[in-house]
């Protein structure tokens, strides 16, 4: 049964577990057997009853751990969002936190949520995997790591894409750990999930408004003030919103190297994101695509299938014969090279075409 007590140093030794602080382990109470063993990717709780653990490869119900009350599950909701130094009320029910080891928690309080409280516990790998440790897991077709470290080493801006739990921040992560440990690295994030082992690392996490509704720092204001501390890579660590107008008027004006995710489905729709994305923003499609062609010198896509994370697409931003974005796969034996200004966005689309 998961969380049970192991039997012997074999079986201590075979099962990695994450280690938690004594007041995280409490603060999630009959869920913390479900929280340490290292195989546990994620842990739903979709109102009161059975809480459903994801191992890897899909979600299913744990016979004997759950939570029937509704009141004890609010609670428990409660609790882990003011360890993470948030609140959770009718007036903010939706709320996202990072507590301990880079636990991620996500609450949803009624009535936004007819079936009652609802949890999402992202849990984070226990090891810092490197780009070496995804490619012995499978995560990299032949030619894509190198493709990969090339584009770290000569500083191509990166955007990494895919669905939710594709393994985008992990993957981000590691190729920001192979950043040469002179530069620093300023990455902004809703919630801080990137793990980075890099000695010059900073991360800035946005800040909710407090009960009087004041103190609010959004993702736009932090992307502006992290350039403020002499970035030598800027990193947003999930496009969502307004914030990529700034992060593509920072990336067009010499802040190379740097990156961000980006949620989708598939490679194709990536501009379509991007253009949405920019709307909010207050850009039109065309700024978008001008900005993003002359910005942003490679997309990687990833996927989960069968349990296993994988980068199923590379791809470069063009502009189509509308002057709107579009994005074209790639090789990864191509040469990479760096995005066009936005003043000759046609030449890129020239020489894309030319090599491919």
């Amino acid at each position: 049964m998961a969380g049970s007590a192991p039997t012997g140093p074999s079986r201590a030794a075979a099962e990695p577990r994450r280690r938690l602080a004594e007041r995280v382990e409490r603060a999630f109470g009959p869920l913390a057997p479900l929280i340490a063993p290292a195989e546990v990717t994620d842990v739903f709780l979709n109102g009161p009853g059975p809480a459903w653990v994801d191992r890897g490869s899909g979600a299913a119900p744990h016979p004997t751990i759950g939570i029937a009350d509704e009141r004890a599950l609010r609670e428990l909701a409660t609790r882990l969002i003011a360890l993470g130094g948030r609140h959770v009320d009718e007036a903010m029910p939706c709320v996202d936190v990072v507590v301990g080891p880079g636990i991620r928690v996500h609450a949803v309080l009624p009535p936004v949520s007819p079936s009652g409280t609802l949890l999402s516990i992202r849990l984070p790998a226990v090891a810092r995997l490197t780009l070496s440790d995804l490619d012995a897991r499978g995560m990299f077709p032949a030619g894509v790591l190198s493709t990969l470290a090339t584009a770290v080493r000569e500083r191509i801006n990166l955007l990494v894409t895919g669905a939710g739990g594709s393994g985008k921040t992990a993957l981000l992560s590691a190729l920001l750990a192979s950043a040469p440990p002179t530069e620093r690295i300023v990455a902004v994030e809703d919630v801080s999930e990137l793990r980075v082992p890099h000695p010059h690392f900073v991360p800035l996490e946005a800040r909710q408004s407090n009960l009087e509704g004041a103190g609010r720092i959004g993702l736009e204001r932090l992307v502006r003030e992290a350039l403020r501390m002499r970035p030598d890579r800027l990193v947003l660590g999930e496009c969502r919103g307004a914030e990529v107008r700034e992060l593509l008027a920072a990336l067009n004006t010499g802040h190379d190297g740097g990156a961000g995710t980006l949620h989708a489905n598939a490679l194709a729709d990536v501009p379509a994101r991007m253009e949405a994305l920019g709307a909010l923003g207050g850009l039109s499609p065309d700024a978008v695509a001008r900005q993003t062609v002359s910005a942003i010198g490679l997309v990687v896509h990833l996927a989960r299938r069968a349990g296993e994370r994988r980068v199923v697409g590379l791809g470069r931003f063009t502009l189509d014969g509308q002057d709107r974005l579009a994005i074209e796969p790639i090789d990864p034996i191509e040469p990479i090279e760096p995005p066009r200004s936005a003043s000759n966005g046609a030449e890129h689309v020239v020489r894309s075409r030319r090599v491919t």
